[in-house]
């Protein structure tokens, strides 16, 4: 029951710290027309390139490389994608647990999802909620900027499934005529959608599984 904030660090090594280590060596087949090895090996397909990138990132992330999509098929039968409003961002505390935010949204039956988030996600919702303007725009602010003054803007959010307690969604974006669909965690989906007034939707699967009651005490 988790929207996934997990983030790798990613250092990356300049190509030209090696640029004077090794001499440029002649081409023994430049000026020739008939490339003796050509022929010999079929060219890649994309299956191979596609295995050659995986072992690439394995060699940069380490451990085995993931393959979430594969093991999240079958997706959930989504079914129906009933409307949710956010009700509110709240610190969850509970004895012996760590410290969560969680942003909680609910349909018209009354059941609610609370759904754990980041900080900085957690005050991106919340200033949407009371209608804050910074002094400078935040992250999902520039993006609602960006997005804005491209003639883009958003359809509905769908959090449309559920896997191993982290939550997913997709934004649907509309550019003329043109539906454009975004993976997207659903805190920054939902702080998105606030900025644009647009509707925000659960697949009743998900809402199946992880709907609670309305505690009204």
């Amino acid at each position: 029951m988790r929207d996934d904030e997990r983030k790798r660090p990613f250092d990356e090594d300049p190509d030209d710290e090696f640029e004077d280590l090794f001499e440029e060596e002649d081409d023994p087949f430049a000026d020739d027309d008939d490339d003796p090895f050509e022929g010999l090996f079929p060219e890649s397909s994309e299956e191979a390139e596609l295995e050659e990138i995986e072992a690439q990132l394995q060699r940069l992330l380490g451990g085995e490389p993931t393959s979430e999509l594969e093991e999240r098929a079958p997706r959930f039968d989504r079914g129906r994608e009933l409307e949710v409003r956010v009700t509110g961002v709240y610190e969850r505390i509970e004895h012996g647990q760590p410290r969560a935010l969680l942003v909680q949204v609910r349909d018209n039956y009354g059941r609610t999802v609370p759904i754990v988030i980041g900080p900085f996600e957690a005050h991106a919702i919340v200033s949407a909620l009371n209608d804050d303007t910074p002094p400078r725009p935040m992250t999902h602010d520039l993006t609602r900027n960006i997005l804005t003054r491209l003639g883009v803007s958003i359809d509905r959010v769908v959090i449309d499934d559920l896997w191993q307690g982290t939550f997913y969604a997709k934004i649907y974006l509309l550019h003329g005529d043109e539906e454009i669909e975004i993976d997207s965690r659903p805190s920054d989906a939902i702080a998105l959608a606030l900025r644009f007034r647009a509707p925000i939707y659960m697949a009743e699967s998900v809402l199946e599984a992880e709907g609670q009651p309305e505690d009204y005490s």
